[in-house]
C-alpha cells in the first residue's frame, strides 16, 4: 500500500520559514513525477510546485518563485518543500502528490497519490 506522510506544517509570522517534508512507503517514485499541491479554504486544490527526476527539472507557480524551493533525496524516498518569505496568502493545507507519469507534470489529474495535509497558517 502507498502512502505518503507530510510533515513540517504548523504557524509561524509573515516573513519567516518552514520547510515541509513528504516521506513515501510502499513502493518508489524514482523517476516518476511528484509534487506539492495546498488548498486555502473556499478555494481549488491549485499546484504550488513540481519536480520531475533525474533531470531534476522543477516547475513553480507565480506566486511563489523566488520564494519556495522543490526538491527531492530519492535514498529516502523523501520530497521538500523549503517555504521562505512566507505571507499570510501561504495559509492553506499543503498536499504531496506522487504520479505514476515521468517528467514534469504540472495537471492535479496526473497525479495518483496524495498525503492527508499538513496545515501551514501564517500570522500577519
Amino acid at each position: 500500500q502507498v502512502q505518503l506522510v507530510e510533515s513540517g506544517g504548523g504557524l509561524v509570522q509573515a516573513g519567516g520559514s518552514l520547510r515541509l517534508s513528504c516521506v513515501v512507503s510502499g513502493r518508489t517514485f524514482g523517476s516518476n513525477a511528484m509534487a506539492w499541491f495546498r488548498q486555502a479554504p473556499g478555494k481549488e486544490r491549485e499546484l504550488v510546485a513540481a519536480i520531475e527526476w533525474p533531470a531534476g527539472n522543477t516547475y513553480y507557480a507565480d506566486s511563489v518563485k523566488g520564494r519556495f524551493t522543490i526538491s527531492r533525496d530519492n535514498a529516502k524516498n523523501t520530497m521538500y518543500l523549503q517555504m521562505n518569505s512566507l505571507k499570510p496568502e501561504d495559509t492553506a493545507v499543503h498536499y504531496c502528490a506522487a504520479s505514476t507519469f515521468k517528467g514534469l507534470q504540472i495537471g492535479r489529474g496526473a497525479y495518483d497519490y496524495w498525503g492527508q495535509g499538513t496545515q501551514v497558517t501564517v500570522s500577519s
